[in-house]
């Protein structure tokens, strides 16, 4: 039986992967640089985000006040909103609070939430 394998030089691939890191740190760099208005710009997509009970991701870009969790909230919750988020298992936000997420965190809410407070700011 012949032997078909390829034989990999060592030198080249170690190599290849350095460069291409390299590249993406520059790029990383240059993207996350500041802005002309002295501040670095905002990362891309919704500022809160969670997997519904529908097993799909939902998102809300500048929430406030009360929202109902489409698809029944569940799993995998991120707050990137400059305030808290207070989660209620009723719709409406009624009843007693189940959870609060602050700013920056991500996290479970177990078994479900069907609506959400915001502050309402501005």
């Amino acid at each position: 039986m012949r032997d078909t394998r390829i034989p990999l030089r060592t030198g080249a691939a170690p190599a290849l992967l350095l460069a291409a890191a390299a590249v993406a740190a520059a790029t990383a760099t240059a993207t996350a640089a500041p802005a002309a208005g002295g501040t670095a710009p905002a990362a891309a997509g919704p500022d809160f985000q969670y997997v519904g009970q529908d097993d799909r991701v939902h998102g809300l870009t500048a929430p406030k006040g009360c929202v109902a969790a489409e698809g029944g909230g569940s799993r995998a919750v991120t707050n990137h909103t400059r305030g808290t988020a207070t989660f209620y298992r009723e719709p409406g936000c009624a009843g007693a609070p189940v959870e609060r997420l602050g700013p920056g965190t991500v996290t479970q809410v177990r078994p479900y939430f069907a609506s959400v407070r915001f502050p309402v700011t501005g």
